[in-house]
C-alpha cells in the first residue's frame, strides 16, 4: 500500500461527511462514504444508504460518470471484493477506469480483510492509505464490534440529577432533563438499532420507546424489554402503538404460559434466556440481539439494568444527561451497588464529548478497554 499525499486527508474528510449521511440506516452494514476526484476537483459523491442497496463506491462512480476515468476515488472503508447482497465494488472500480484508490481503513469483515486492496493492486491500480483511520473507525464502532464479536455496541444512556439520581423515591422519573436534552435523546434513538429497558421502567413509565423528531420522520429502533417473569401488561403503549419496529421481550424459563400467550397475541416476540445469579444472563441477551443483526443497542435503564450491564462489563459507551437539580439520598441512583470497595475498582471511562443542551450537560465517554 502506498503512502498518501497531502491532499488525501482533505478529500477523505469529504468522504466521511458522505458516510455520516447514512447514520442509523445501514445496519448490519457499516457507514461508508466515497468521493471521486479528477484533477483536484470533486466529480462524484455517494454514501451507502441501506443494507442490500448499492454501496458508496457505486453511487459515487455513477455520479462521476465518464469523469471517473483516470480519477482517484476516496473511500472511508476498504472496497469489498466478494459477492453478497450486491456485486463486488472492486469490479465496479476497475470497470470505471479509476487509476487510484485511497482508503480510510481496512474492512474488519473476514470476507474482505485486505483482499479488496490486494485485488485492486494486482490490477495495476494505485492503492494508498490509511487516511484518517481513527475517524473512519470511530463512525463504525458498532459495525466493527458486531462483525468482530457477534455482539452489538452497548450505549448506556441516562438523564439524571447532579447528585446522580435517576428518579424520585417512588420510582417515577418525571422530566429531570430539559426539552433540548430530550430532543437529543430522540436523535440518538434515530441512530441506533435497538433500545433496551427493564420491566420496572416499562411498568412505572409506560414509555412508547419510539423516535420523535421535529419536521422529519424518524426511525423507530427495535424495542427490547428485560422481563424475567413476564410482568409486562399487554396494554403497554409499546404493544399498542403504530410502529414498524417490533417489541422483543426477554424472559426466564418456566414463565406463565397464559401470560406468554397474551403477550404474543399482543404482538410481542418472546425469547427465553438462562438466568445468572437470579437475573437474566445479559450475555445471552446481547448474543441474541447480535444474531438478529442489530449492531447497536441504547440501554435506557432503569437503575437495576444499568447496574447489571456495568457490573458485567458489557457497556461500551456512556451518555449521561445531567440536569441542574438535586434529588437527595432517598431517590433512585443511576447505578446501584457494583460491589466496589476501592476507587481503583471504579468503572472508569475515557471522556469523548461534553456538550450543553439547554441547562443540561451531556457527558459522553468510552470505556478504556474498548
Amino acid at each position: 500500500m502506498q503512502q498518501p499525499n497531502k491532499e488525501d486527508e482533505t478529500f477523505m474528510r469529504l468522504a466521511l461527511q458522505e458516510a455520516r449521511k447514512g447514520v442509523g440506516r445501514t445496519s448490519p452494514n457499516p457507514l461508508v462514504g466515497a468521493v471521486v476526484v479528477a484533477d483536484g476537483i470533486v466529480v462524484g459523491k455517494g454514501f451507502h444508504r441501506k443494507a442490500g442497496t448499492p454501496h458508496a463506491e457505486v453511487h459515487a462512480l455513477r455520479d462521476a460518470g465518464d469523469r471517473a476515468r483516470n480519477a482517484t476515488i476516496y473511500v472511508t472503508l476498504e472496497p469489498c471484493n466478494h459477492t453478497g447482497r450486491t456485486p463486488p465494488c472492486t469490479q465496479r472500480i476497475i470497470e470505471s477506469g479509476i487509476s487510484r484508490v485511497v482508503v480510510g481503513m481496512v474492512d474488519p469483515n473476514p470476507l474482505v480483510a485486505g483482499s479488496g486492496l490486494r485485488f485492486l493492486a494486482e490490477q495495476d491500480i494505485d492503492v494508498a492509505g490509511l487516511v484518517l483511520e481513527d475517524e473512519c473507525r470511530a463512525i463504525n464502532r458498532p459495525f466493527i464490534k458486531h462483525i468482530s464479536t457477534g455482539l452489538p455496541w452497548v450505549i448506556m444512556k441516562a438523564g439524571c440529577s447532579l447528585d446522580g439520581k435517576l428518579a424520585a423515591p417512588d420510582g417515577r422519573c418525571g422530566w429531570i432533563t430539559g426539552v433540548d436534552s430530550r430532543k437529543e435523546v430522540h436523535r440518538m434513538r434515530d441512530q441506533v438499532d435497538a433500545i433496551l429497558i427493564g420491566v420496572d421502567t416499562a411498568l412505572n413509565d409506560d414509555p412508547s420507546l419510539t423516535t420523535r423528531l421535529d419536521h422529519q420522520k424518524g426511525h423507530d429502533p427495535v424495542r427490547v424489554i428485560l422481563d424475567t417473569h413476564l410482568r409486562l401488561t399487554p396494554k403497554a403503549k409499546m404493544l399498542t402503538l403504530q410502529s414498524e419496529a417490533p417489541t422483543l421481550i426477554f424472559c426466564g424459563s418456566g414463565v406463565d404460559q397464559e401470560r406468554r400467550g397474551v403477550l404474543l397475541a399482543g404482538g410481542a416476540t418472546i425469547y427465553e434466556v438462562p438466568l445468572k445469579n437470579g437475573q437474566l444472563d445479559l450475555g445471552h441477551v446481547l448474543k441474541k440481539l447480535g444474531e438478529l443483526q442489530l449492531n447497536s443497542v441504547l440501554v435506557e435503564g432503569g437503575s437495576a439494568v444499568h447496574t447489571s450491564f456495568l457490573h458485567a462489563g458489557l457497556v461500551d459507551q456512556v451518555s449521561l444527561f445531567m440536569a441542574p437539580l438535586f434529588l437527595g439520598q432517598e431517590s433512585i441512583p443511576v447505578v446501584g451497588d457494583l460491589g466496589i470497595t476501592d476507587v481503583q475498582q471504579g468503572k472508569r471511562f475515557k471522556l469523548s464529548r461534553v456538550k450543553r443542551f439547554g441547562d443540561d450537560v451531556l457527558v459522553e465517554g468510552l470505556f478504556s478497554s474498548k
